[in-house]
């Protein structure tokens, strides 16, 4: 697994709950680091952006300039 600079690593058991911080790129042989606890570790992903589903949170300019005519 390639474990870049500046990337957010946490331990997967519940009861630890240690993160890292890596400070210098490296390769390890095709599995995932391990925590001084002894289980895996996973990269902290950033939660997924739907920016080209944010236009449904708005309504339609037309609707409503028609709801403004009807006050």
């Amino acid at each position: 697994m390639v474990m870049k600079t500046g990337e957010r690593w946490h331990c997967t058991s519940a009861a630890c709950g240690c993160s890292i911080l890596v400070e210098t790129s490296g390769e390890a042989a095709g599995k995932n680091p391990l925590c001084a606890c002894g289980c895996a570790m996973k990269k902290q992903n950033a939660p997924l952006v739907f920016q080209y589903l944010d236009f449904l949170r708005f309504p339609e300019p037309a609707a409503a300039l028609r709801e403004a005519r009807k006050d």
